[in-house]
């Protein structure tokens, strides 16, 4: 009777381990994020060492909606607007003239790290993290970590850094110090001037602010309307477009399957887009419309008599950030003829085995498109197809992205003093210069003024006359200049050296029990060497670690 509790035992053992050793080697993988909006000139580079504004190995190219972004990647507006979309619904919003580094998007055990450079500019981030998350954005003089549910602003000057919470908490840590902020506060420091730190009360809202302010409204509406055709109680990027631009359909034996909006039944699934050769991921399927994320990317297609092509999630929908990435939901096969096709992925295909949906015919690809309309049944029926691994690389010409120039370094200062005051451009006109002494803007023209000014000066009267014409004309200058352009070759020889925005690494985690577990049950994630050489960086800790039980709900 022992011996078989015994045995039991050992079993239920190996069991719970070879279940543990399964979950660590499914969810262990590089994560891949979306590019969600773009509006006017955005552009993006990878894989690029140190400064990519800067370095002539970068490689610039025109975004697009439903980019993949990965680690590495680095993207930059111009006279435009982007936002970034995370598996685990946290969101980024790029401002105009604002480059955003990928520094690292990694994934262990589940627990996503995200650690990103504001190399220039401004950009707001909301985050949402799950269990064991971690988020972090480094932009000049320090480093804001987010303390569970938060939303802030960064910008990053020339002559300093500033930083607004208008959600939660966040830890600001600067070297060995560590300061918490909360909702309502802002936290301004000097480029260089490491006892500048003012914490004061946010300022007024700006148009960057409202226009973020009103995209998340947007994606939260969306996505908490979409979670009803979906039994998952994770957020899984892409699915607000889905609820704004098609409508879903319950399918015997698959659930709640989805379709556009304003397509009949001859509508083809790969209708709209371009290829984009990722050295990571290969060849990769880019939607052209809004919601041509997930569809592309995960689940399957199946084929209904009267609806025609349905998305559908498939049995691993919810995956929150742990389904495998596919670079298209599409087989490629080849006949002995030599033509190629694309066949729409089933949620039940096997990898290697010939496509269920091959029945259902064959989209030619042709001078690297995807036909619009498919082979005949009985015509692909005719072929014989081999699956493919990957098509050639020749074959898929047709280019969602195009080559573009680097974007031009701009030079801001901090106006007015303080974090209550926002930032200004610089016009390359404009006679404001760095000085790299005083670790702030001044005006470079006044020394000869004032030399040309001395020797007219007679009375006291005519120096008091000229005083103030001068500080009039400075004003006048610092208002015009602002949100002007700078041209890279002028700002490079007047901007101040770049500063090390190398991001500290995450707080170390210790695996204590399985993913997902209530904390009550003490399973999940510890945070290990969180502490940062402060008072205020215990109390951040702890708050990292209660919020790491939520689920990665959206919003």
């Amino acid at each position: 009777m022992k011996s078989r509790i015994l045995l039991r035992s050992l079993f239920l053992a190996a069991l719970v381990l070879l279940f543990a050793g399964w979950l660590r080697a499914d969810s262990s993988h590089a994560r891949i994020i979306r590019l969600s909006l773009v509006q006017g000139d955005v552009r993006f580079t990878r894989d690029v060492h140190g400064d990519p504004l800067t370095s002539d190995k970068a490689n610039w190219e025109g975004a697009t909606l439903n980019l993949p972004i990965r680690q590495g990647y680095v993207l930059a507006t111009d006279h435009g607007r982007a936002e970034v979309e995370f598996e685990n619904g946290a969101m980024a919003f790029l401002a105009e003239n604002t480059v955003l580094e990928f520094y690292d998007l990694s994934l262990e055990d589940g627990a996503k790290t995200t650690r990103l450079v504001l190399r220039q500019g401004t950009a707001s981030f909301y985050v949402n993290p799950g269990s064991g998350d971690y988020f972090s954005v480094t932009g000049g003089d320090f480093t804001v970590e987010a303390d569970g549910r938060a939303g802030f602003r960064l910008d990053n000057f020339d002559d300093g850094s500033v930083v607004d919470v208008s959600k939660g908490r966040v830890s600001v840590l600067r070297k060995n110090k560590s300061t918490a902020l909360v909702k309502g506060q802002s936290l301004s420091m000097r480029a260089g001037d490491n006892n500048s730190t003012e914490v004061a009360r946010l300022p007024e809202n700006d148009d960057f602010d409202r226009w973020v302010a009103g995209r998340e409204d947007t994606v939260a509406t969306a996505t908490n309307a979409a979670q009803q055709y979906v039994s998952s109680p994770y957020y899984t990027s892409g699915i607000a477009d889905l609820y704004t631009y098609g409508s879903w359909y319950p399918v015997s034996g698959y659930g709640n399957c989805w379709r556009p909006y304003g397509v009949g039944l001859g509508w083809s699934p790969f209708a709209g887009g371009g290829w984009f050769m990722d050295p990571v991921y290969g060849s990769t399927f880019i939607g052209a419309q809004p919601w041509g994320w997930l569809p592309y990317h995960y689940g399957g297609w199946v084929f209904d008599p009267f609806f025609g092509w349905l998305w559908s999630p498939g049995f691993g929908f919810g995956f929150s950030g742990i389904a495998p990435f596919r670079p298209v939901t599409g087989v490629f096969v080849r006949s002995k003829t030599g033509l190629l096709g694309l066949v729409p992925v089933h949620p039940l295909d096997v990898r290697g085995k010939e496509p269920i949906n091959l029945a259902k015919g064959v989209f030619p690809v042709a001078s690297g498109a995807v036909s619009q309309q498919a082979m005949a049944s009985a015509s692909a029926a005719g072929e014989s197809w081999k699956v493919m691994k990957a098509p050639p690389r020749e074959s898929l010409t047709n280019t969602a992205v195009a080559a573009s120039a680097a974007p031009a370094r701009v030079s801001r200062t901090i106006v007015g003093g303080g974090s209550n005051a926002r930032g200004v451009t610089l016009d390359r006109n404009s006679s404001i210069a760095y000085d790299a002494r005083e670790h702030r803007f001044v005006n470079g023209a006044s020394v000869a003024q004032t030399a040309a000014a001395k020797s007219a000066e007679k009375t006291d009267a005519t120096r008091e006359a000229l005083t103030g014409e001068r500080a009039g004309q400075r004003r006048v200058e610092a208002s015009a200049a602002a949100n002007m352009r700078v041209p890279a070759a002028n700002v490079r020889a007047a901007t101040p050296p770049a500063r090390a925005m190398a991001p500290p690494p995450p707080p170390a985690r210790a695996w204590t029990g399985m993913r997902g577990s209530s904390p009550s049950g003490g399973g999940g994630w510890s945070q290990g060497g969180a502490s940062r050489g402060s008072a205020s960086a215990p109390a951040a800790s702890a708050s990292h670690a209660t919020s790491s039980a939520s689920s990665g709900r959206p919003h």
